[in-house]
């Protein structure tokens, strides 16, 4: 296993198996072609660094049928309104153009919008992209690379702020990304981008975060010292609650802000409870395995019982869970959804079919595998009429 970013050799502290593409909902036509690939995990001790080993290559995962579009969650377009408003009030003083990296739909771009600001969203997805324009919001269908900023030839050196959410952890080459950052952002421009936290799937045991989408899990210490080697600064971070826990980070050019006093406290902070190091992997290891343990025997309980289960969100995360515990078609019924393109396919090799939300409704399990956990608030205020007929189960506690 070779480093994304040092290029060193590092070995894979833990294996998944052999995973699916986690947003690979497939007809049973594919099944016997499904894409699989060995899912390990590694740990860079001199960057603080836990990544994938091997991953699908980024148009496997992101292209014309990427089922996934932002303003479908209630919640994440309240988190992303709420995401600007923090930016505007911290870093927006004269700010002319603004680039999203990832920006799917446009649901967080669009807050932005204003006849005295540029906004540009650039997007892989085609789907996705060709609706963010629908909406009247700048899009571009393009990975994010140093080819594709330098094509934004209006956008060098002025640009003010450079943002993403949930996508700088899913490009594999991240010297690439800084060096298109470089080109773009003038001398007091900031890149402020929120990805799941290391901190979090280790105290929550949230594995269903490693997934193939999710080559990188970052901390606050990996996040410093992969962006000091390129002359570029960690200034500020701010917890959030997102993706069942979350970290926004704030890099800036060497020097030119000074450095929020939470930084020290959260490089402190990681470093007490092993985040930073390589005793943190092998913890986790053991937590992940002795949670598989655990819910492969209640649900081979429920089922002894003569109870039966479905699930609630065909969620990317739902694919790690399923396949790395092995559970499949033959333990869950069902898994109910609102994404139109996943109704009638299944789930990506445990082969669960995918059915609507009437469907589910009106044919309640005795218990819900409750997949989307970190949606918990806004399902079960959703789902009020019937949230006491069924019962609800996850791999983490909730």
């Amino acid at each position: 296993m070779i480093c994304k970013i040092t290029r060193k050799k590092i070995k894979p502290f833990m294996s998944f198996g052999k995973m699916p593409i986690a947003n690979g909902f497939l007809k049973k036509k594919y099944f016997k072609s499904e894409f699989l690939f060995k899912m390990e995990v590694g740990f860079t001790k001199e960057i603080s660094l836990f990544q994938l080993n091997d991953h699908p290559a980024p148009r496997q995962m992101f292209n014309k049928n990427y089922p996934f579009f932002t303003s479908s969650s209630k919640y994440m377009v309240k988190h992303f309104k709420d995401y600007s408003k923090w930016i505007k009030k911290r870093y927006f003083k004269n700010v002319k153009n603004i680039i999203e990296i990832g920006s799917n739909d446009g649901s967080f771009l669009k807050n932005f919008k204003s006849k005295n600001i540029n906004i540009l969203g650039i997007e892989p997805s085609k789907n996705v992209a060709n609706y963010a324009k629908k909406r009247g919001v700048n899009t571009i269908n393009k990975f994010f690379t140093y080819k594709t900023a330098k094509q934004l030839k209006k956008y060098k050196s002025k640009t003010n702020v450079i943002c993403a959410a949930n996508a700088i952890c899913h490009i594999p080459n991240l010297i690439d990304l800084i060096k298109g950052l470089d080109f773009l952002l003038n001398k007091k421009g900031v890149f402020i981008f929120e990805e799941p936290y290391l901190g979090s799937m280790y105290e929550k045991t949230s594995y269903d975060q490693i997934y193939d989408e999710h080559i990188f899990m970052f901390s606050v210490s990996s996040v410093k010292k992969i962006f000091s080697l390129f002359g570029f600064e960690l200034i500020d971070v701010a917890p959030q609650i997102t993706h069942g826990g979350s970290m926004r980070y704030v890099i800036a050019r060497r020097g030119e802000y000074k450095v929020k006093k939470i930084v020290i406290q959260k490089l402190k902070y990681e470093k007490a409870k092993n985040i930073d190091n390589f005793k943190g992997c092998i913890n986790f290891k053991k937590k992940c395995e002795k949670s598989k343990k655990l819910l492969n025997n209640r649900i081979k309980k429920i089922i002894k019982s003569g109870k039966n289960i479905a699930g609630y969100a065909a969620t990317s995360k739902s694919t790690t869970i399923l396949n790395y515990c092995g559970i499949n078609y033959k333990h869950i019924d069902f898994i109910c959804d609102t994404t139109k393109d996943k109704i009638g396919k299944f789930t990506p090799k445990s082969h669960i079919p995918i059915v609507n939300m009437d469907y589910y409704r009106n044919n309640i399990p005795d218990y819900t595998f409750l997949f989307a956990w970190n949606h918990k608030k806004e399902i079960f205020n959703k789902e009020k009429k019937i949230l006491n007929k069924t019962k609800w189960i996850a791999h983490v506690n909730i």
